[in-house]
């Protein structure tokens, strides 16, 4: 007997700071599962976290707490001061943000479709495969800066490094297949956001409705 259908992914990505947790958190309450790689991120790399002894391993006590969880801005400045490093890190995250995150969208089977949300879906090059539909949370740069700077606490230089390691504006909007402008009042997003559930709700049935027949073909 064949396997059970793959569900509908929806990657959902943007800079840091154009808003997409509050946009999951839109979709999340119209009953889209949230699968959220950052989220999984923060628990690899938590106290007894699964990633954290191949980190502490490859590079040193320096980025561990005290309670054995990843020390971030340690790991911050070490990764962005260094591509090899920032290599390194990823490769020991990835694949167990990969195997993951593809377990939380398979036990999704009773949502109507699963968001992905994933910062980096541009920059790896490997989530394009995994998902149906490519949505964008955009915004201009001098926003992005504003909100990361009164919500991070951290210096201009330092956002704009933070940019400046992640995909263009551009190169984004250019893997779109769906685009949400987030540079004003969150309320102002609920008509786009209801748009785009109700077109994800009849993709994620034309695509159920192929997989039953290719499923009941093969049995």
């Amino acid at each position: 007997m064949a396997s059970a259908p793959s569900p509908f992914v929806v990657g959902l990505t943007g800079g840091i700071g154009s808003g997409k947790s509050a946009v999951a958190e839109r979709f999340a309450a119209r009953g889209a599962a949230v699968v959220d790689t950052d989220a999984i991120a923060h628990a690899l790399t938590g106290p007894g976290g699964a990633a954290m002894a191949a980190i502490g391993a490859a590079f040193g006590p320096e980025v561990v707490r005290a309670d054995g969880a990843l020390d971030r801005p340690a790991m911050r400045r070490l990764a962005f001061a260094d591509p090899a490093t920032r290599q390194r890190l990823e490769a020991i995250l990835h694949p167990l943000i990969r195997a993951e995150s593809d377990r939380q969208a398979k036990a999704a089977a009773d949502h109507p479709y699963v968001l992905l949300v994933v910062p980096l879906l541009v920059e790896s090059g490997t989530y394009r495969e995994r998902c149906q539909r490519i949505l964008v949370v955009d915004c201009p740069e001098a926003v992005q800066i504003a909100r990361v700077m009164a919500r991070n606490g951290l210096a201009e230089a330092e956002v704009r490094a933070i940019l400046a390691a992640q995909a263009s504006r551009a190169e984004r909007l250019a893997a779109a297949d769906d685009v949400i402008v987030n540079d004003g009042a969150l309320e102002a997003l609920e008509p786009r956001i209801d748009a785009l559930d109700w077109d994800y709700r009849r993709l994620a049935a034309a695509l159920a409705g192929d997989n039953r027949d290719r499923l009941h073909g093969t049995c």
